[in-house]
């Protein structure tokens, strides 16, 4: 008799709790879904299932996790020769979620990735509402190489208004599935390009926001850690911006893309008090964001921005973050394998990205 390893149990009660949930989720929906249920569909108790998840809304998120990685695959980039077409390709990519007439209300739920009745708290509320800018900027970053000839190009109200009009389309198909042309939404989405945003990048507060810290601190970053948009593993050691958020912060990674130098490598880190459940929400819609991204544009449109959810908040403790919570917003700035330069509180994105400081007399 084989006998297992610790790590090798607890994978496989994790595995069987999960496939599970899943089928008590596309059952019953997320509401009347019982934990005691998923427990004896999964042959264990409801104690083994909460060592591996410490509440519903936690487990569902995983299953819901697991089903972006198992639609993600390989990506296949598309072509495209303008912004019309790229939102043409990003919206159907998309679109695929959407169930059909017949499906099963619970399980389309489940295939759209809801989170209506999940996320309902004000702290979830809010702290989706700072992912869906990251998620705008992610998109309209890919946007923006579209049109390398014209660098001043701000993209990101294009893009809310795309991932609006798709959250939309994805609203409607759980409470009125069938309703509408897909291919009519597609169109729809081409034609934003076509309008005259006016965007533009120039928040009010910056202005404001104290300057950064100078110092000469050395940088031990931690190892193996992975950007969440192309999956590469990341060294923080490279010269450039590094910015560490809590989940009512991430809203502030463009604040530090676009004030950093030309040509600057900028790395956001995300870090949760409670991972398994704000950092698997975050990880959850940026996964599922990238893996649409990863269909149309090349990986190189975000060559200067690498993303990392740090769940084990490594590096903010490396960065010399003690207490962790919703608002945390700490940057420094890396040189020649030191920090140059450090900033805390709002605005410190922004503040470290911008640092006048003498890297010759640094190094």
């Amino acid at each position: 008799m084989v006998r297992l390893t610790r790590a090798q149990q607890q994978a496989r009660t994790r595995a069987a709790v999960l496939a599970a949930a899943r089928q008590e989720f596309i059952e019953y929906g997320y509401g009347p879904a019982k934990v005691d249920r998923i427990a004896d569909r999964a042959e264990l108790t409801r104690g083994a299932v909460y060592s591996n998840f410490p509440s519903k809304r936690a487990l569902y998120l995983a299953v819901l996790m697991d089903q972006v990685i198992a639609a993600s695959g390989a990506p296949k980039v598309q072509r495209v020769d303008s912004v019309g077409e790229a939102l043409a390709a990003f919206a159907r990519t998309w679109l695929e979620r959407l169930p059909l007439v017949d499906d099963h209300a619970a399980g389309g739920r489940l295939q759209l990735r809801s989170l209506v009745g999940v996320v309902e708290d004000d702290r979830g509320r809010a702290v989706l509402a700072q992912t869906a800018r990251l998620e705008a900027l992610l998109l309209a970053v890919a946007l923006e190489s579209c049109t390398p000839g014209d660098a001043g190009a701000r993209r990101v109200r294009l893009a809310e208004l795309v991932l609006t009009m798709l959250g939309g389309s994805s609203l409607l198909a759980e409470l009125a599935p069938g309703f509408g042309d897909p291919f009519d939404r597609v169109r729809a989405c081409a034609h934003l390009a076509s309008l005259d945003l006016e965007d533009a990048w120039a928040p009010p507060h910056l202005p404001y926001v104290a300057p950064a810290t100078p110092c000469r601190r050395t940088w031990t970053p931690p190892g193996d850690l992975f950007d969440q948009i192309s999956g590469d593993s990341v060294e923080l050691r490279t010269d450039g911006v590094v910015v560490v958020l809590g989940p009512r912060r991430v809203g502030a990674a463009e604040e530090a893309l676009r004030s950093a130098r030309s040509g600057e490598q900028v790395t956001i880190v995300v870090v949760a008090s409670d991972p398994a459940e704000t950092g698997r929400l975050v990880r959850l819609r940026v996964s599922d964001l990238v893996s649409c991204l990863r269909r149309v544009f090349p990986l190189q449109s975000w060559e200067r921005l690498r993303l990392v959810i740090d769940d084990t908040a490594r590096v903010a403790e490396a960065v010399g973050v003690s207490d962790i919570d919703d608002e945390t917003e700490v940057a420094v700035r890396v040189h020649s394998g030191a920090i140059v330069a450090r900033a805390d509180g709002r605005g410190a994105a922004y503040a470290a990205a911008t640092a006048d400081v003498d890297q010759e007399s640094a190094s």
